[in-house]
């Protein structure tokens, strides 16, 4: 198969390679998908660049762990009905060296998840880390229906589909963006949208949340805890799935006066049947139109460098995919 790896950590440019491994064969339980195309996203760059100190994991890896493509072969144990099958994947190089950057990928039956006709690869390519870290997000602490959802960048992979998934599930939804400019590119049908480059975003939130927000998804906890602090409603929760600073520093007595919840999310560790409940929901969500997700740059496997040196370089707006040749 054609596939990409690296054997090194280090810049893109000098470490990933394009060309002929052995197709993989599925184990017991396993599903072997037909990869068409692979979502690239800022934890796939991070391992590769061997970020805190990480090491390599394996001593070859495939990179990757979000994709989509079709079954076309099974292992032991596993429905045989499942061959031509359309699925999105997730997870597929956690904790495995071998990810969706490669015309073939091999993981466990349950994370080759039906992909509905009707639904787009490049839809699919985009709901594993990003789609499955914001459901957890939104839905750790319990449902939303009627509650007032805070959620910080808003234009991010995990923050649009966290927007949608809480829109869906009948919160109130306030949304941030980092510049006033970016406020049209919110859809004003899923969120209230702020920008924090206003003088007062404080009250901005509390205009339309005046007891404060319950649940709030946070993207730069470092940047925004004294923000979230102004306008968290008491025994909020504040889920927070990145910081800026390594050694974030919180208002603590005020947010424990206020009862408020720190939850920390590592999405690669996620209880297993959170992440099952992620991808039906996700699924059933995008099914009737409840999730869009904006594609920016698309690359062809053999320039699959620049794809990391985008993500790397901060991604812009938009999903980051590589197209498989069949």
């Amino acid at each position: 198969m054609l596939a990409s790896w690296y054997d090194a950590q280090g810049p893109a440019a000098d470490v990933l390679h394009v060309g002929e491994l052995p197709d993989p064969v599925p184990g017991p339980g396993e599903v072997r998908v037909r990869v068409t195309v692979s979502g690239v996203n800022p934890g796939d760059t991070k391992k590769r660049r061997g970020w805190l100190g990480s090491s390599m994991p394996f001593p070859r890896v495939i990179p990757h762990s979000d994709g989509a493509g079709v079954i076309d072969a099974v292992g032991a144990g596993v429905d045989v009905h499942r061959v031509g099958q359309r699925v999105w994947v997730y997870g597929a190089q956690s904790y495995r060296p071998f990810g969706t950057a490669a015309q073939y990928t091999v993981v466990p039956d349950h994370q080759a998840v039906p992909l509905p006709d009707h639904l787009s690869d490049e839809l699919g390519a985009s709901l594993g880390i990003p789609g499955i870290t914001a459901h957890r997000a939104v839905f750790a602490d319990g449902p939303v229906d009627g509650q007032l959802v805070l959620v910080h960048g808003v234009l991010g992979g995990v923050g649009s589909l966290a927007a949608q998934l809480a829109h869906w599930a009948g919160a109130t939804v306030i949304a941030t963006v980092r510049r006033t400019a970016d406020l049209d590119h919110v859809d004003p049908g899923v969120a209230h949208a702020i920008a924090l480059d206003t003088g007062e975003p404080a009250a901005a939130i509390r205009s339309y949340a005046p007891r404060g927000v319950d649940r709030i998804i946070e993207v730069a906890l470092s940047d925004n805890a004294d923000l979230d602090n102004a306008v968290a409603a008491n025994n909020a929760v504040i889920a927070a799935y990145a910081t800026r600073s390594d050694r974030t520093e919180i208002p603590f007595w005020p947010l424990l006066f206020n009862n408020v919840t720190l939850r920390l999310l590592g999405s690669d560790d996620f209880p297993a049947e959170a992440k099952r409940q992620a991808a039906r929901d996700l699924t059933s969500a995008a099914a009737v139109g409840a999730l869009t997700v904006a594609v920016g740059d698309r690359h062809p496997l053999d320039d699959i460098a620049r794809a990391h040196d985008r993500i790397d370089a901060g991604g812009g707006h938009g999903r980051i995919l590589v197209t498989i040749p069949q």
